[in-house]
């Protein structure tokens, strides 16, 4: 029979949620997610049979650590450090100081980690240094990373520096700020944010419509705006642009690919994107694709182009995914 020392986390909650009757519970289970409904079930079911004594000492925790998270929220770190001092003495106050504190850092800030950084962004650039620093904190890497690129230089330095220095923030701090962004952040959202339109919405309809169409809208815009379609094709990656691709990125692609599409694609390219492409083939792939090559007669500049669309559509799939890389020239410089 087990004592409370060795029931887990999981195995208590179940053990408070059994004790207070099933309308309670049942409040309980419709605030939780269904993930911890699913692992709270279960325990519940498995729960061994526990001596009155060891329920008692699991509730008094529990309500313990209650009390101790409304007392900090209410009146603050200190006021609940010295109300816990006098009712339980000073060894178990910090024990339970120190385990609401860690579930509270867990869940600082919580509404950032699920937004994305560009509203993130918007709440916090203007902030000072140490208060984006702190917020970057308790965001997830990809998040802070995202945030940190989008900073004026200066600031982004000083931002670092402030994390790479940050030992500890009182609850306090860490609710007003909480309090203060939560506010700056619906407002945010409420906002119509959508990028509409733009050079990237444009190349990214003329990567997915036929060459005559393409070729026609490049020689109208030409006449009116040379810059303008110069921009657009830097963004734009066409089949061609295969042969600008490392042999690891055409490896990579060439495997999603359906041999089909290939075959007919490559019979619709030119020399040296077919090289390309056999090159970074197993031999008995491009035996194969040669061998249906040969076999393909009377396809049509349609089909060529459509396959080819296709493929282009998968390199641009795992560009976004970042299983390789488009260089289109710029600031993203890659070094082999």
């Amino acid at each position: 029979m087990p004592d409370i020392q060795e029931l887990t986390n999981l195995q208590k909650a179940a053990v408070v949620v059994t004790s207070i009757g099933a309308e309670n519970a049942a409040y309980v289970y419709k605030r939780l997610s269904d993930d911890d409904v699913e692992k709270l079930t279960y325990e519940i079911s498995s729960l061994p049979y526990l001596e009155a004594n060891i329920v008692d000492s699991t509730l008094n925790e529990f309500y313990e650590l209650c009390l101790t998270q409304k007392v900090i929220s209410e009146g603050g770190i200190e006021y609940a450090r010295s109300i816990l001092e006098k009712a339980y003495g000073v060894e178990q106050a910090n024990k339970l100081m120190e385990r609401v504190s860690k579930s509270m850092q867990t869940k600082a800030f919580e509404f950032v980690r699920k937004s994305d950084y560009k509203n993130l962004l918007a709440i916090i650039q203007n902030e000072n240094p140490q208060t984006i620093a702190l917020v970057l904190s308790y965001v997830k890497s990809e998040q802070a990373s995202a945030v940190l690129q989008e900073l004026p230089k200066e600031k982004r330095v000083e931002v670092v520096e402030r994390i790479a220095k940050m030992e500890s923030a009182s609850p306090e701090t860490i609710h007003s700020i909480e309090e203060t962004l939560e506010r700056k952040f619906a407002a945010v959202v409420s906002m119509d944010l959508t990028t509409v339109g733009g050079v990237n919405f444009v190349a990214d309809i003329l990567n997915k419509v036929d060459r005559g169409t393409e070729k026609h809208i490049f020689d109208e815009l030409s006449s009116k705006d040379p810059a303008l379609v110069e921009e657009i094709k830097k963004k734009m990656f066409v089949f061609e642009d295969i042969l600008g691709l490392d042999s690891m990125s055409i490896q990579r692609f060439i495997r999603d690919v359906e041999a089909k599409d290939l075959a007919i694609a490559i019979k619709g390219s030119n020399a040296e994107v077919a090289a390309a492409l056999y090159a970074n083939m197993p031999q008995r792939m491009q035996e194969s694709i040669q061998q249906e090559i040969e076999y393909l007669h009377n396809v049509r500049m349609r089909d060529v182009d459509e396959a080819q669309q296709r493929i282009v559509g998968i390199i641009r799939h795992l560009e976004e995914e970042g299983e390789l890389v488009i260089g289109k020239g710029g600031e993203d410089e890659i070094i082999a």
